[in-house]
C-alpha cells in the first residue's frame, strides 16, 4: 500500500483513524482516493478485520469502484468488507432479520411506479377523485414521512388541510398493503432498520459492536433517516469519518439536507476536521471563476480551492440571440472541437432542466454528430422491461399483489377489470392475497402458468428461465404477430434483458432468483444497462455532479432558468441554486464555455430574462467576453442594452401594458426585474423585463 503519492492533507486524513474525522473535500480532490487509501490502511497497517469496517456511498457505480480501488490496493476479496450504498446496507439487515420485522424470507422490493399504481388503487377503493387528491403528491407525501420517520400515527400530528389527512388514512392503507403482499418500498430499506434498532436493542449492540469504523461518503447528501442510521451504529466507538463537500450539496429537493455536515462538529465532540483544498481535475481559471461564484454562499464551511494545474483558457462567454442561437453555437463549437481531434466522450453539454435539451438535441441531430442524453429514459423504466421483471417477481413471491395487477393481462388474456375489480373485493374479505384467492376463470390459467414457472425456476438458469416466460407467456409472440418498428423495439429490449442475465451469470455463476432480483431492485431506478462512449453527453447538472470532462458547455445561464424562477424569492433556494452552479463549473477539466439567450422560448412561452447572478458574480479576469463584442451590432443587442432605460419603474398587477409585438397586455405579477403579462391569443402568457424598449404602460 503505498501512501506516499498522497499529499499532506490527504496522508493525515488517512493515518488519523481513531475518533470522528471530517473531511471536507472540494471538487477534485481526490476524496475517493482518501476514502479507499483509508480503508486499506485500516486493514494493512493497523491491522482492523475487514468484517468491522462499513463503507458508505450513494450509487452503486461509486460502492462498485471504491472496491475495485481497495481490492487493487491489498489484493483481497473487497467483498469481505461492507462496502455498499445506504440502500443496499439497509437491505441486508432486513434480510437478515426479516422474521423480527414481520415479513417473510421472499419479500420483494417494489419500485417508485408500482408504489404509485398502489396508491392509485387504494384512492379508487376510497372512492377518492385522483383529480383533486393527486396520487403521486400523496405517494411523494408518505415518502417524504418515512425518510423523516414519521409513521402514520406521527405524520397525523402535522396535518392542517383535507389532503394531508387523506395522505395520512391512505399512508395507512398503504402500509397494510405492502404487508399482505409480502413487499418493501425503496424507502423501507432505511427505515425499516431503525425500526429494527429501536425494537430490537440486542441487534443494535450487534450492529455497533461490529462496525467498529464507519466511513460515510457525500455525508452532505444525506436526509433526516440516513443521519439518524448513522448516529445509531456509531454510537459505541466514534470512529466515524465523513467525507463531503456543503459547496456540492444540490439535493435538497430529495430531502437531502447540508446542516447535517454543516454541525458535524455539534454532534460528534473533539471532531478532527481536515480540509482537501488542492483540486487536481481543472485549469486555474475554471477553479478561480467556481471560488468566486460559491463565496457569495453564507451557509457553507470556508475553503479555498487551489490547484497547480496550468492557468488554461479563459472561460468563454456567449450571449445568443435565442435558444436556436444558442444550440447553433454550441454544436458550431463542437465540431471545432471534433475537428482538432478531441474525443466526443470528453465533451459534455449541461442545462438546468430536462426540457432545455430539445433545441441541442435537434441541432446534433441535423449535423449528425452522436450524442446521448443521460438520465432521459433508462432501460429499467421502459414498460417491456418492467412487465418482464414483474413476472420475474410473482414467480419468486406470488403473494406480490402489485406485480400480479400489472401483468395478469399481460399480454391480453381476456381477464377485464369488473374480474380483478370481484377477485380484490373477495381477497380483501379473506384478508389474502389476490393469487391465493384466484380458484377459477382465465385467470386460474394464469395462476397455473405462475406455478409451473415457478417450479422450473428451480432447475433452469436466469436466462432460459426468462427464454420460457417470453414464450410461454405469449409475449414474444404478441409483439412478432404485431410487426411494427415499436414492437421491434420492444422485442429487442426484452432479448437484450437476457443479455443483463447472461452477464450476471457470468460473473456470479449459478444464481438464484431471489439474488438477481435484489441486484436489479437496487439499480434499476438509476443505472442505464448500456450506454456507448463515442457521443457527446448532454444531461442536467443535477445529473452531471460526480463526473468530468474536458470540454463543458453550460447553457441557459440566465435569471429565471438558471437560477430557477421558483428559486429567485428564497435565500436558501438561490444558495442551493448557486451550489448547483458551483458543481457545474467544477465539472470542466480544460475549457469552459458558458452560454445564455437575450431571448428564449421555454414551455411554450417567450421570455425576455437578464444575464444569470452567478456569471456577474465571476471576476473578468477569468472571463472571455469576445462573443459578445462581435455582436455588439446586432438590432436585438441594441433593443437588450437600452432595455434598463426605465427598470425603476413602479409597476402593479393588473395594470394594462402595450408591446410593440404583442400588442395590449395586463401585468399579472411583478418581480425585482421581471414583469409576467398575459397578451390576447395567439401569444399568452410572456415573461418580459422591467423597462423593455418596446414596452409602454397604457395611460387610463
Amino acid at each position: 500500500m503505498d501512501i506516499k503519492s498522497l499529499n499532506n492533507k490527504q496522508k493525515e486524513a488517512v493515518i488519523n483513524t481513531e475518533g470522528p474525522m471530517l473531511i471536507l473535500a472540494g471538487a477534485g480532490s481526490g476524496k475517493t482516493k482518501v476514502l479507499t487509501t483509508k480503508i486499506a490502511y485500516l486493514i494493512e497497517e493497523k491491522g482492523i478485520d475487514p468484517y468491522n469496517i462499513l463503507a458508505i456511498t450513494f450509487t452503486n457505480k461509486a460502492a462498485n469502484e471504491m472496491k475495485e480501488r481497495v481490492k487493487k490496493m491489498l489484493d483481497i476479496d473487497s467483498n469481505t468488507i461492507q462496502i455498499s450504498t445506504f440502500h443496499s446496507f439497509g437491505l441486508s439487515i432486513i434480510k437478515r432479520h426479516y422474521e423480527k420485522l414481520g415479513f417473510k424470507s421472499n419479500f420483494t422490493i417494489i419500485d417508485a411506479d408500482d408504489s404509485l399504481s398502489t396508491v392509485k388503487r387504494i384512492l379508487k377503493d376510497m372512492n377518492l377523485d385522483p383529480k383533486f387528491f393527486n396520487p403521486k403528491t400523496i405517494r411523494n407525501k408518505i415518502s417524504s414521512a418515512k425518510n423523516e420517520l414519521m409513521t402514520p400515527e406521527e405524520l397525523d400530528k402535522f396535518t392542517n388541510n383535507e389532503i394531508d389527512e387523506v395522505t395520512v388514512k391512505v399512508y395507512i392503507e398503504y402500509q397494510k398493503k405492502l404487508k399482505l403482499n409480502n413487499s418493501l418500498d425503496f424507502d423501507d430499506l432505511l427505515m425499516l432498520p431503525i425500526v429494527l434498532f429501536n425494537q430490537n436493542k440486542e441487534v443494535l449492540k450487534y450492529y455497533q459492536e461490529r462496525f467498529e469504523y464507519i466511513l460515510i461518503d457525500e455525508y452532505q447528501d444525506t436526509n433526516q433517516v440516513q443521519y439518524v442510521l448513522t448516529k445509531m451504529l456509531s454510537a459505541k466507538y466514534k470512529n466515524i469519518c465523513v467525507v463531503g463537500d456543503p459547496d456540492q450539496s444540490i439535493y435538497g429537493f430529495r430531502g437531502s439536507n447540508y446542516k447535517n455536515i454543516l454541525n458535524f462538529e455539534k454532534d460528534y465532540k473533539n471532531t478532527k476536521v481536515i480540509l482537501l483544498e488542492q483540486n487536481y481535475r481543472s485549469t486555474k481559471n475554471i477553479l478561480g471563476a467556481a471560488n468566486d461564484i460559491i463565496k457569495n454562499n453564507k451557509n457553507r464551511k470556508e475553503k479555498q480551492l487551489w490547484t497547480d494545474n496550468n492557468v488554461g483558457d479563459k472561460i468563454k462567454y456567449k450571449r445568443c440571440d435565442d435558444e436556436k442561437d444558442e444550440a447553433h453555437f454550441v454544436v458550431s463549437s463542437v465540431k471545432k472541437l471534433m475537428n482538432e481531434g478531441c474525443a466526443l466522450e470528453e465533451i459534455a453539454v449541461l442545462y438546468r432542466t430536462n426540457a432545455q435539451s430539445r433545441n441541442i438535441e435537434e441541432a446534433f441531430l441535423r449535423e449528425n454528430i452522436p450524442y446521448k442524453v443521460v438520465g432521459s429514459f433508462y432501460f429499467y423504466n421502459r414498460k417491456e422491461i418492467k412487465d418482464l421483471i414483474s413476472y420475474l417477481k410473482l414467480i419468486y413471491n406470488p403473494s406480490d399483489d402489485i406485480s400480479l395487477n400489472r401483468i395478469i393481462n399481460v399480454p391480453k388474456r381476456g381477464i377485464g377489470l369488473k374480474t380483478m375489480e370481484n377477485l380484490t373485493t373477495k381477497a380483501n374479505i379473506l384478508n389474502e392475497s389476490l393469487f391465493n384467492t384466484i380458484d377459477s376463470g382465465k385467470e386460474l390459467e394464469f395462476k397455473k402458468m405462475i406455478l409451473e414457472f415457478q417450479q422450473m425456476s428451480e432447475e433452469l438458469s436466469l436466462t432460459e428461465l426468462v427464454d420460457l416466460i417470453l414464450d410461454k407467456s405469449c409475449i414474444r409472440k404478441e409483439l412478432l404477430v404485431e410487426d411494427t418498428i415499436e414492437s421491434q423495439s420492444r422485442l429487442e429490449n426484452l432479448e437484450e434483458f437476457k443479455s443483463i442475465t447472461k452477464s450476471f451469470e457470468d460473473k456470479y455463476g449459478v444464481v438464484s432468483l431471489a439474488e438477481f432480483l435484489d441486484e436489479i431492485s437496487l439499480v434499476s431506478d438509476v443505472e442505464e444497462h448500456k450506454n456507448r462512449t463515442d457521443v457527446v453527453t448532454l444531461m442536467t447538472v443535477h445529473s452531471a455532479k460526480g463526473l468530468e470532462f474536458n470540454h463543458v458547455f453550460i447553457i441557459g445561464l440566465e435569471e429565471g432558468v438558471f437560477p430557477h424562477t421558483m428559486s429567485l424569492y428564497d435565500n436558501n433556494e438561490i444558495e442551493e441554486e448557486r451550489r448547483l452552479c458551483y458543481v457545474a463549473v467544477t465539472r470542466a477539466k480544460e475549457k469552459l464555455t458558458i452560454l445564455n439567450t437575450k431571448r428564449r422560448l421555454l414551455y411554450g412561452q417567450d421570455s425576455y430574462n437578464p444575464p444569470s447572478r452567478f456569471i456577474g458574480e465571476i471576476d473578468s479576469e477569468y472571463l472571455d467576453k469576445e462573443e459578445i463584442k462581435q455582436n455588439l451590432n446586432s438590432n436585438y443587442n441594441k433593443i437588450f442594452k437600452s432595455s434598463n432605460i426605465n427598470k425603476y419603474e413602479e409597476y402593479t398587477p393588473g395594470e394594462k401594458v402595450i408591446h410593440d409585438k404583442y400588442g395590449e397586455g395586463v401585468i399579472i405579477t411583478v418581480e425585482p426585474s421581471i414583469l409576467t403579462i398575459a397578451f390576447a391569443h395567439p401569444h399568452g402568457i410572456i415573461k418580459i423585463m422591467k423597462g423593455h424598449k418596446s414596452l409602454k404602460k397604457i395611460e387610463d
